[in-house]
């Protein structure tokens, strides 16, 4: 059964028509839920946000002083005894077993890279004994290889040579 010579056309007609719906509703599915909050935005239907109640004293302002960090939770770890003995340090001690930790810290990563040095000192004189040791091997060969190429030499003339005394007597 052929098809009529408008059947291509109509075929191609409502694929662009499925093409174009299709467009058509990926943009509004971009652009639609923007517009959508941006007008419920601006209408005056909505109420605004009930205010915040805050009962804050000016004496919260004041500056505060560096035992604030101890002082500021006092219920916290009561009932821990490592916790009551950090929150009674003062905050100099501290910040030195904070520099100190992080000295031991950082000395730690000084040693672990003085071994990863030595490690890959240790690797690289290893690789370069090896390369050495094949260069050696090479050499070896590549004399071999001469000594042997001069000595089929000598035997080709040898054999030439033994050749022609067969054929001179008749070989």
């Amino acid at each position: 059964m052929a098809y009529s010579p408008d059947h291509a056309f109509y075929t191609k007609g409502v694929l662009r028509l499925v093409l174009v719906l299709v467009g058509l509703s990926l943009a509004g599915y971009i652009v639609g839920p923007s517009r959508y909050w941006r007008s419920k935005g601006n209408s005056t239907t909505q109420a605004p946000c009930p205010l915040c109640v805050c009962d804050c004293s000016s004496e919260d302002f004041l500056p505060l002083h560096l035992e604030i960090i101890n002082s500021s939770l006092p219920d916290c770890g009561k009932n821990d005894p490592d916790m009551k003995e950090e929150m009674k340090k003062d905050f100099v001690a501290l910040l030195s077993e904070e520099l100190n930790l992080r000295k031991a810290v950082a000395n730690d990563t000084i040693e672990h890279t003085k071994a990863l040095v030595i490690d890959a000192r240790k690797t690289f004189s290893h690789y370069r004994r090896e390369a050495e040791k094949c260069s050696t091997g090479v050499e070896t060969c590549e004399e071999a290889r001469e000594r042997a190429e001069r000595e089929l030499a000598e035997e080709v003339k040898l054999s030439e040579l033994w050749e022609k005394r067969a054929r001179e007597h008749g070989w």
